[in-house]
């Protein structure tokens, strides 16, 4: 699924910004948003806390996760709630929530268009940015 000289293409920047505040009960299971702006596929899909090192929350690319550059607090706890990513659903799942879980999540998410000669493109927004809230319901 990459570009190369004989499929070229470029990465689409999404700049659809959505800011959103989820409580959670510790233990349980949360489901953070993230749709899509549009039908096109996403080929990188990228959750992060920014305030944690390294702060990728969960990295889903080549159809599965990516757990190379994970925060190891989120291992075995987090995944895309829809694989398949039908109808542009990206929302992250996290179970066995807890009180260091709470903080800002953003949603990337990289889109793949055909174009003539241009290159892929790396930087990129969040298109979802989600509180999760600091005071869990207990």
């Amino acid at each position: 699924m990459c570009c190369s000289h004989l499929s070229p293409c470029s990465w689409l920047q999404l700049l659809l910004h959505i800011h959103k505040n989820i409580s959670a009960v510790p233990g349980q299971s949360v489901s953070l948003p993230c749709r899509l702006p549009n039908i096109k596929p996403a080929v990188v899909v990228q959750w992060t806390r920014p305030d944690l090192e390294p702060e990728d929350v969960l990295l889903f690319r080549d159809e599965q996760p990516d757990p190379e550059n994970q925060h190891p607090s989120f291992r075995n706890r987090v995944e895309l709630q829809d694989r398949r990513m039908k109808d542009g659903d990206v929302s992250l799942l996290l179970s066995n929530v807890t009180t260091s879980d709470s903080g800002k999540y953003e949603c990337r998410v990289f889109q793949r268009e055909a174009t003539g000669r241009k290159r892929r493109t790396l930087t990129f927004d969040p298109i979802w940015i989600v509180f999760l809230d600091k005071e869990i319901i207990l």
